[in-house]
């Protein structure tokens, strides 16, 4: 299985689209949750949903080590496909799916940058969540949202979810931004207007990772607001890839 099969899924496959939108998904998240959006946005965009190590398909693998790891494995995976085709990339990350859509970004410039419930990278807060015991990690899952009450009292699928949960906090809370030139794309900023996790400065402060547009979008809700406005910004993602020349959706 090559790089591409492995951390790449491709739902619902496009002939001629008019870009290919990469999501990387939130802690504790896999591939699978932008199947939704993948249908929604075909066949005008083609959506690559990442998979990270250690779940679903993935989830005899060890976890990655830090967002670093994370990052050369879609980065190795999108280079080839970059480089054989004209249909331009753009990067999609929600939580912690920003922090690395934001580090693939340096390394491979897209056509446009989304990121989505994560303050800047510049913005630093002291965390430790992935320290808790086990039912704190359940309480900080309960209190975001995102996660289905099913999974959460369940004892067997809690066994096997909180492990990686936990990995991917340690992963977003021990990441550190290191200084640097500001990006050349556009960059939408996504955020909920009760998210506990990103306030609107650190929001805004976006602004600074880009010397090209940008535009931070404000939606009712908490850290997973967008399962609230799904329609709403799809609608978004398809006026900023398909008519970039449009007005603001």
């Amino acid at each position: 299985m090559d790089d591409e099969d492995l951390w790449l899924l491709r739902f619902h496959p496009c002939a001629e689209p008019a870009a290919r939108l990469v999501c990387l998904p939130h802690a504790g998240g896999s591939a699978s949750y932008y199947f939704p959006l993948s249908r929604t946005l075909s066949p005008e965009v083609e959506v690559l949903a990442v998979q990270y190590p250690g779940r679903q398909n993935r989830l005899r693998e060890g976890y990655a080590a830090s967002i670093d790891e994370l990052v050369d494995g879609v980065h190795g995976a999108l280079e080839p496909i970059a480089r054989s085709s004209d249909v331009p990339l753009a990067f999609f990350g929600h939580s912690m799916g920003a922090v690395v859509a934001f580090e693939l970004a340096r390394r491979l410039p897209p056509l446009h940058l989304f990121v989505s419930g994560r303050r800047a990278p510049a913005c630093l807060r002291d965390e430790r969540q992935h320290t808790l015991d086990d039912a704190g990690l359940l309480r900080v899952l309960a209190e975001n949202g995102g996660t289905h009450r099913s999974v959460l009292d369940n004892p067997e699928l809690r066994a096997l979810f909180l492990p990686t949960i936990r990995n991917d906090y340690r992963l977003t809370e021990s990441y550190r931004y290191t200084p640097g030139p500001p990006l050349g794309c556009p960059i939408t900023v996504l955020t909920g207007d009760a998210d506990p996790a990103v306030t609107l400065d650190e929001a805004t402060a976006w602004r600074g990772h880009t010397s090209a547009d940008f535009d931070c979008r404000v939606y009712s809700g908490g850290h997973f607001y967008l399962e609230e406005h799904a329609q709403r910004i799809a609608d978004l993602l398809r006026v900023r890839l398909v008519k970039p020349s449009s007005p603001q959706a």
